[in-house]
């Protein structure tokens, strides 16, 4: 059997195409923050992750652009080779001291981190916990491991507690949640995750993606609830918040130290390029400096989420700056964001499986630098779309 026969036979795209709802790997002229340019058309951007509007910062912009002019465009090899920095070690001791971690390691990419991370830690004889949406990533990672794996259902503490309670005690025992739910906006209930961790002798590793910036003051989700000294290990990117590319996990030293030497994605892989690394700690910088734009993001996401329920959508049990908009038919889906393309507003439209069957939405996101009068376009522009596609 030809393994390409597969690839022939893949025809869901192709007809999307013809039909002109294929919402993917669309092609941006230019990506100024809070608007986008397509093929001309100036687009409101309300599917990114720039939650603080970092990526547009001069201070931003500058940082990337000089350390260009010093360090060059790449290290061209491995951290654990040639391509370390005194730059990206100072970069991993602000990550440290800003979540509030003894230690912090810098990968080249998020999904690296919980690649890397998971699969270092996580031997054949020990099991790591899932809630069941977490992010992909997690996901890759438990599976990398070789360990066990044993998944809960989305934010149930009393199913989780079952899980734990039928691990055997002489296991290691690794959970890994994400701090906030990257698809449907809510959060994960870390203050009885913690409690079932102490008393099962699980460690947790949070997932902050996208709470990084976000929650806690920036610091992220354990910090939102007062946790981070009941916390053992915080991942995050720098793709969002932080305007760059990478990630970093951050722990106890021996902790972080062990997976530094352990992590294949880290090890077999090269350094973060100096441009990105001198990005997020400008971002960082200017988080402390300008604490405001945490405030106006959560802000902003607030101010969307009533808009859409007085309109009537369902957005689900968001909480945060992501939104989701609950539509629960595919084609629905691809039909309502293209309208919305169309009208200048740019979501996110999300399938199975990245969400569970019922549950396919239109991710939007909001950030710091939103004007409300983008803002009240956007509630404009779907009231006028969920009308016409019988939403509300």
């Amino acid at each position: 059997m030809d393994i390409f026969t597969k690839c022939l036979d893949f025809k869901t795209v192709t007809e999307a195409r013809a039909r002109g709802t294929y919402p993917y790997f669309i092609p941006l002229d230019k990506n100024e923050g809070t608007e986008v340019l397509y093929e001309g058309r100036r687009i409101i951007m309300c599917g990114s992750n720039n939650y603080l509007g970092l990526t547009t910062h001069p201070k931003v912009r500058k940082a990337a652009m000089d350390a260009i002019a010093e360090y060059g465009t790449s290290c061209t090899g491995s951290r654990f080779l040639n391509g370390n920095m005194t730059l990206i070690e100072t970069l991993e001791r602000e990550l440290a001291e800003w979540v509030g971690m003894e230690a912090a390691l810098v990968f080249s990419t998020g999904m690296q981190v919980n690649l890397g991370t998971i699969s270092a830690l996580v031997g054949k004889n020990d099991i790591v916990i899932l809630d069941k949406e977490d992010h992909a990533s997690i996901v890759d990672g438990a599976f990398l491991s070789g360990g066990k794996i044993e998944r809960f259902r989305h934010n149930d503490m009393e199913h989780l507690e079952r899980v734990l309670k039928s691990l055997p005690e002489d296991k290691g025992k690794l959970l890994v949640v994400d701090g906030l739910f990257s698809m449907e906006g809510d959060i994960a209930p870390l203050p009885e995750i913690v409690a079932l961790c102490e008393r099962f002798g699980a460690r947790l590793m949070v997932d902050d993606a996208h709470a990084f910036g976000v929650l806690g003051g920036g610091r992220g989700t354990a910090a939102h609830f007062g946790l981070t000294d009941k916390t053992d290990l915080i991942m995050s990117t720098f793709s969002k918040s932080m305007a760059s590319i990478g990630g970093f996990i951050a722990g106890a030293f021996p902790v972080v130290d062990y997976i530094k030497h352990h992590a294949r994605s880290l090890i077999f892989s090269a350094s973060i390029p100096p441009a990105n690394t001198a990005t997020v700690l400008a971002a960082l910088q200017i988080m402390r400096e300008e604490p405001e734009r945490v405030e106006n993001v959560i802000r902003n996401g607030e101010f969307m989420r009533e808009g859409f329920r007085q309109l009537g959508f369902d957005t689900g049990h968001s909480c945060t700056p992501v939104i989701p908009i609950i539509i629960g038919d595919d084609e629905l889906t691809f039909r309502t964001w293209r309208l919305l393309f169309d009208n200048g507003v740019f979501v996110n439209p999300v399938i199975s499986p990245a969400t569970a069957p019922g549950r396919q939405l239109l991710r939007t996101s909001y950030m710091a630098t939103h004007t409300r009068d983008q803002l009240e376009h956007v509630l404009d522009v779907f009231a006028k779309v969920g009308k016409e596609v019988g939403l509300i």
